[in-house]
C-alpha cells in the first residue's frame, strides 16, 4: 500500500529525497540546506534560460522539484540578462541568504552534478549548451556521466 494514497505522490517523493540525498553527500545531513540548493540553482537557471528550454527542461524534472522550479516563475522576464558567471553566483547566493552558509559555488556545482546523473542526457546537453561558457564549466558533461 501506498504511503500518501497515490503512487505518484510516492514516486515524486522517492526521486525527490534520491536527488537531495545527493547532495547531501557534498554539503552534510542538512535536508532543509539541499532543498534550499536545489531551489535557488534551478529558479537562477531557469530564469537564465529562453521560456522553450526553460520548459523542456521543467518536463524532465520529478513533480515535486518541477513545482519549486515554477515557484514565483514570470517568463516576461526570462531570459534574464546573466551572463557572467559572478552573476549567477551572486542571484543563487541571494537566494541562499536566509540559509546556513554554503560555498556557493559548490552548491551550483553539486545541483548540476545531479541534473547531470538523473535527467535525460541529451536534455541535460541541451541545457547546458544554452549557458554562457564559464556557467557552463560548472556543469559536467552529461556524456561522461552515463
Amino acid at each position: 500500500m501506498s504511503a500518501s494514497g497515490l503512487a505518484v505522490f510516492d514516486k515524486t517523493l522517492q526521486i525527490t529525497n534520491i536527488w537531495l540525498d545527493d547532495l547531501m553527500e557534498d554539503h552534510g545531513p542538512d535536508r532543509q540546506l539541499a532543498w534550499r540548493m536545489l531551489s535557488a540553482v534551478l529558479h537562477t537557471l531557469r530564469d537564465r534560460l529562453p521560456v522553450d528550454l526553460a520548459a523542456h527542461l521543467s518536463a524532465q524534472l520529478p513533480l515535486l522539484i518541477r513545482g519549486t522550479y515554477y515557484d514565483q516563475y514570470d517568463p516576461s522576464k526570462q531570459p534574464s540578462r546573466i551572463r557572467s558567471l559572478d552573476a549567477f553566483l551572486e542571484q543563487v547566493n541571494e537566494e541562499l541568504s536566509s540559509a546556513r552558509p554554503v560555498d556557493v559555488n559548490e552548491a551550483v556545482r553539486s545541483v548540476f552534478r545531479v541534473l547531470s546523473h538523473y535527467l535525460d542526457p541529451g536534455e541535460a546537453r541541451k541545457v547546458r549548451e544554452g549557458l554562457p561558457k564559464e556557467i557552463r564549466e560548472l556543469w559536467p558533461d552529461p556524456a561522461k556521466l552515463h
